[in-house]
């Protein structure tokens, strides 16, 4: 049977994970799927466990862009999904009535579509509820920098091939690379049904910690320092060798990256980091959205109105990025690192 949806699953040694997302898989009804595994060099029964389950397995050089690249090069559905491997579905028909709405959208639109799901995260620790709550509520907006490879993707393989795949320069940040790739030829939509992923990241290297660095990698991949991240690989740590996150030794590489620039390179990765930061602006209007309530409907966030109507257009100048790179250069090369200082002292002892 000809597959109407190919899934492309990176993995680097998810053995533990991997059967699940699988037997999901196997379980959707009212689609014919092709279910492709693009290893990254797994050492333990990753490999074993995706033919067991009648998966097509392929290699390739370790990263997530580079094995979902080579796993997209094998598929022959006419779309593609590309899913995590600690992905999880919330019904048996949730890959039928997504591929439908975007097909619909298709239809009206052409073939620039693309789609997401919401997510929302399987726990095993307690603690910061409302952190993954707003997590979870600003998966559904459809904002840039909003969309991650973890909510899947899925669009038309020929569109998937027109935007050039993933970029292979980084072992992450492939997801934000096509995301806006895709927010600048095409349209975002987000998909019926969650899709539910594991918060084992947050819960191994910390919940504030990974966040502290996601905001980190954010502003530096806006502001184009590369150069960080080549220093610092260890920022996105593949899942097998997550730890409690070293937010300290990271921001210290910080200083001495800008050092090293020289004082116009290092200024120009400060503003443009300053200004991404002004242009997002709305999340702490949204964060106060999320916190007067556990669930919010579409259309229910008046501060994030009140921001995109009132705020943004008074603050969209280059005055207001001035001090707001300001502000971030006292915040992370100042406050943070003297706080994390004394908090890893704690920890240590």
């Amino acid at each position: 049977m000809t597959p109407e949806l190919s899934v492309v699953i990176p993995t680097l040694n998810e053995a533990a994970a991997l059967p699940t997302l699988l037997d999901q898989l196997q379980r959707q009804d009212g689609i014919a799927l092709e279910v492709v595994v693009a290893d990254g060099g797994s050492t333990d029964a990753t490999g074993a466990l995706a033919q067991a389950a009648g998966a097509r397995v392929v290699t390739g050089p370790r990263g997530r862009g580079a094995q979902m690249n080579a796993g997209a090069r094998v598929a022959t559905g006419p779309y593609l999904l590309f899913l995590h491997a600690d992905s999880g579905l919330g019904s048996t028909r949730q890959l039928r009535e997504a591929l439908d709405a975007l097909k619909g959208r298709v239809a009206l639109q052409g073939p620039r579509c693309a789609g997401h799901f919401a997510l929302r995260f399987v726990r095993q620790q307690p603690g910061h509820a409302r952190l993954f709550r707003y997590l979870e509520e600003k998966t559904a907006l459809n904002r840039p920098g909003t969309i991650n490879g973890d909510q899947g993707l899925l669009l038309p393989a020929e569109y998937f091939r027109e935007l050039g795949g993933f970029d292979e320069r980084l072992p992450f940040l492939e997801d934000q690379r096509i995301a806006a790739r895709i927010f600048e030829s095409g349209r975002w939509h987000v998909l019926p049904g969650p899709l539910y992923t594991s918060a084992r990241r947050f819960e191994t290297e910390g919940a504030y910690r990974r966040y502290t660095a996601m905001s980190l990698i954010m502003g530096l991949h806006a502001a184009g320092a590369d150069e960080f991240f080549a220093r610092a690989p260890e920022i996105y740590a593949s899942q097998d060798r997550a730890a409690r996150l070293r937010v300290g030794a990271h921001l210290a590489l910080l200083w001495r990256v800008l050092r090293a620039a020289g004082w116009r390179r290092g200024l120009g990765i400060l503003w443009r980091a300053g200004r991404y930061t002004r242009q997002n602006s709305w999340q702490p209007f949204f964060w106060c959205d999320v916190a007067r309530r556990p669930r919010l409907g579409p259309g229910r966030n008046p501060l994030l109105r009140f921001h995109d109507r009132v705020v943004r257009p008074l603050t969209d100048n280059a005055v207001f990025d001035a001090l707001v790179t300001l502000g971030i250069t006292v915040w992370f090369l100042g406050v943070l690192p003297a706080a994390y200082a004394i908090i890893d002292r704690g920890y240590s002892r």
